[in-house]
């Protein structure tokens, strides 16, 4: 009975809420430090001596991505024409396979994959290059130069993802459609001319605005996630050195693809 007695009193009934009041508290504490730390970056990014730095960010996340995002909406484009023409042959509306794959594209395909692709390539590097200035102590070398990490690091980072995102979007789009005449028009016989109408004739400056908007917030999302898990790598307490910036990478990533499919839900509610 005295054994059982202390093991109640070690184990409390209620570990489980509180595991749950735990999780809750650590979350609002992340979220708040993410929006504090996104706000701080987008300040500094009016600051003097930023162009150079943008520019370069810029090439790194924009231009060298270009070619997968591209590659990946190209055949994006030829499997929707496929999986879209048989579905609309049961219907008897072949064509419409120009407003459907358009559509498609440009208000959630384009937008979506982009930000993942550009979170698999640039994002990822993102991460690692900052935590690994952080870890090699690098980071306290600028403060001791009284160099603001922030302004010279995230801000320009920040903002080449809001210019780049939408630049490749619109890219995806233009690609994906071409894909989709490659499978509806080349290989399966769909009459040209009505593809291309049907794209003219259904796209409106209304979805052009969605996807553009989309776009700017999952660049505003994936570069203050991966430059916030970098920057923090080393406060993380299930590694430390070269295994915490793997683990911040790593969280990065994943937490960028989820809220990318959160945010796209909720976007997509209000603009509706």
């Amino acid at each position: 009975m005295e054994k059982a007695g202390k093991e109640f009193i070690k184990k409390p009934p209620f570990t489980f809420f509180q595991k749950i009041g735990q999780g809750t508290i650590r979350f609002i504490n992340t979220l708040g430090g993410i929006t504090i730390f996104f706000f701080l970056s987008f300040i500094n990014i009016f600051r003097r001596k930023q162009i150079r730095e943008i520019i370069n960010q810029v090439y790194y996340i924009g231009a060298t991505s270009s070619l997968i995002v591209m590659l990946v909406a190209l055949f994006t484009g030829m499997v929707l024409g496929l999986q879209l023409f048989y579905t609309l042959v049961k219907f008897g509306s072949v064509g419409a396979l120009g407003s459907a794959i358009s559509l498609s594209l440009i208000r959630e395909l384009g937008p979506v994959l982009t930000a993942i692709m550009i979170t698999a390539r640039a994002g990822s590097a993102m991460t690692a290059e900052i935590g690994i200035l952080r870890i090699s102590e690098q980071i306290d070398a600028l403060y001791t130069m009284r160099i603001n990490p922030v302004r010279y690091l995230i801000s320009p980072r920040i903002a080449a993802s809001i210019v780049s995102f939408p630049l490749l979007t619109s890219f995806f789009d233009i690609v994906g459609m071409i894909g989709g005449y490659i499978t509806g028009v080349i290989l399966l016989g769909t009459n040209g001319g009505t593809y291309l109408y049907r794209i003219q004739a259904s796209i409106n400056m209304v979805d052009v605005r969605g996807g553009f908007i989309k776009s700017i917030v999952f660049a505003i999302i994936v570069s203050t996630i991966c430059c916030y898990q970098g920057y923090y790598c080393h406060t993380r307490s299930d590694g430390y050195g070269a295994k915490a910036v793997g683990l911040a990478t790593i969280s990065a990533v994943v937490l960028s693809c989820v809220m990318i499919l959160i945010a796209d839900y909720v976007v997509t509610s209000f603009l509706m």
